[in-house]
């Protein structure tokens, strides 16, 4: 955020194919060398998928992984998964990365990743940003936000964009999402 207010606010968003960025998370060039990228099998990535993306389509998102879902190398595990279970969660994601973790040590991590922690640890973590990212910690809550032609938008788009396929499935939109 600090360095975003040293920028004149003409050179905060760049375009890249239509679309625009904020020029304090990406750049161009990261967009051009990522058109030749190739990835080996055992390259790791970490992605999220914020349930509002502040440029393109959430739904665009989740439905370009969802084409590497079943891939060797992709673990999709959810926030919800995690917050029914974090232990479990835990357990999975240390062994999709071979990492042999003893029932202390996940125990451990359960701990320092609950909701509860992690925004008690914002401030330092993410600074003045970290009381916008850890608002309630609950499952869904963002439907209360939107009015009910919103929920019924949010809902048709998903059925054309999501509906049938492994990650829409993953998500559990009629239990978590559907309004």
């Amino acid at each position: 955020m600090a360095k975003g207010e040293k920028i004149p606010p003409e050179e905060l968003m760049f375009s890249y194919k239509g679309i625009l960025y904020p020029t304090t998370v990406c750049s161009p060039e990261t967009f051009k060398a990522l058109e030749s990228f190739e990835a080996r099998s055992d390259d790791v990535f970490l992605a999220g998928y914020p349930k509002s993306v502040p440029w393109g389509s959430y739904f665009d998102y989740v439905f370009e992984w969802n084409k590497h879902a079943a891939d060797e190398n992709v673990m999709v595990i959810t926030y919800e998964e995690l917050k029914a279970n974090r232990a479990l969660g835990v357990k999975q994601i240390s062994e999709f990365f071979e990492l042999h973790l003893t029932d202390e040590e996940i125990q451990g991590v359960v701990d320092r990743s609950s909701f509860q922690a992690m925004k008690e640890n914002a401030d330092k973590t993410h600074g003045a940003f970290g009381n916008v990212l850890f608002r309630k910690g609950d499952v869904s809550d963002w439907k209360s936000l939107f009015k009910e032609e919103h929920n019924q938008e949010m809902d048709a788009t998903f059925e054309e964009h999501l509906n049938g396929t492994k990650l829409g499935e993953k998500l559990n939109y009629k239990k978590y999402c559907k309004a």
